[in-house]
Formats: structure tokens, C-alpha cells, sequence
């Protein structure tokens, strides 16, 4: 009897450890309808808002180990809005993002280290003009479940505030401020696994 238990005990310990070391990874592809990045800038006395509207990009995670998820995303810099067009015509030129010498601004995370509960630093370097910088998104994991039609996806907030000078945005005519607060909302659906072909 006491054989049988501490086998019964031994092979419980060994599926965990297999069920564990095996745990599914899984690839989230950012859904660009239902994502949205958007920052603030201070003009004078008050703040501008805006939003780029073109992105793209994956999460990989494993829902047991967060820390060990990955994200990487670029985005158009000529989708910038911010509903004013001689506005948006004067970020897009070289007096700020040089939107056609460099289209895209791209992020790649590098780690991601739990601050509690489903909170996160995550450090990655995010690219802009050229100018290749570290970074610390505060993140929070909003969950994981079924969204249109039953499609499994995944929900994440982040926010950072980045110095426009670091990046060489540097135009300034004495009426914008050099912090920009950027918030980002995304929704990112599971990629379906490819069928195998025989």
C-alpha cells in the first residue's frame, strides 16, 4: 500500500513537472481596429491630444509565466492624427517625425518584470527616426477570453512618458512642451495553429 501511494505520488509530481515544462505558448496578433495608441502633449497651457491609427504587431505569452512574454510592434508614423490637418501636415514633415524618410517607429521588448497582481515593467527598445532607445512600458495584463464570435483574445493597457528631444524631435517654436504622455489600449487576437499538411 504504501508503495502504491508513493508511486501514486511520484507520477503526480512527474505529470506536473511535464505539464509545466510543456505549458502552451501562445501568439497574440495585435488587431489594429480595436487598438489604439495615443499621447499627449502640452501647448502653451494645456494638452494636445493625438493618436497614431495604423499598427501592427504580435504578444507571446505564456499565461502561466507573463514575465517571460514578449511583444513587438511597429507603427506608421504618417497615421499620426491629432484632427487638425496643418497640424498633422506639420508632424509628418521634417519639422518633427520626417514621416517619409522614416515611416514606421517600431517597439521590441527586451524583459518584462512583475510589479503585482497583473502589473508589469516591461523594458524593450523602441525606435524612432533612427534613434534606438531603452524604455519602460508600465503594463497591465487585462485578461484573456472569448471576444467577437467566441474568438479567443487577449486585453492590455501600457503607458510611458517619453522626452520628443531623445529621438531628435526637437522643433520648437516656444508653444509645445518636450514630455509627451503616451497611452496604449490594445486588443490582440489568438493566432489560430497552421493546419498540418500531410
Amino acid at each position: 500500500m504504501k508503495l502504491s501511494i508513493l508511486s501514486l505520488i511520484v507520477a503526480g509530481v512527474t505529470l506536473g513537472f511535464f505539464a509545466s515544462a510543456n505549458a502552451a505558448v501562445e501568439t497574440y496578433d495585435i488587431d489594429p481596429v480595436h487598438t489604439w495608441v495615443g499621447f499627449t502633449i502640452s501647448h502653451f497651457f494645456t494638452k494636445v491630444p493625438g493618436y497614431f491609427g495604423k499598427l501592427k504587431g504580435t504578444v507571446v505569452v505564456d499565461r502561466d509565466h507573463l514575465e517571460d512574454s514578449k511583444v513587438e510592434a511597429v507603427i506608421e508614423v504618417a497615421s499620426i492624427t491629432t484632427n487638425t490637418k496643418m497640424r498633422d501636415d506639420d508632424l509628418r514633415s521634417t519639422n518633427f517625425f520626417a514621416a517619409a524618410k522614416f515611416p514606421a517607429m517600431t517597439f521590441k521588448s527586451k524583459a518584462w518584470k512583475s510589479t503585482g497582481g497583473e502589473t508589469y515593467d516591461v523594458t524593450g527598445v523602441l525606435t524612432m527616426k533612427s534613434v534606438a532607445k531603452e524604455v519602460v512600458l508600465k503594463v497591465t495584463s487585462l485578461g484573456f477570453g472569448p471576444g467577437m464570435k467566441g474568438a479567443a483574445i487577449s486585453g492590455w493597457e501600457a503607458s510611458v512618458t517619453l522626452d520628443r528631444r531623445d529621438f531628435g524631435i526637437a522643433a520648437d517654436q516656444g508653444m509645445i512642451g518636450n514630455s509627451v504622455d503616451v497611452v496604449i489600449h490594445v486588443e490582440a487576437d489568438l493566432r489560430k495553429a497552421a493546419s498540418a499538411t500531410q
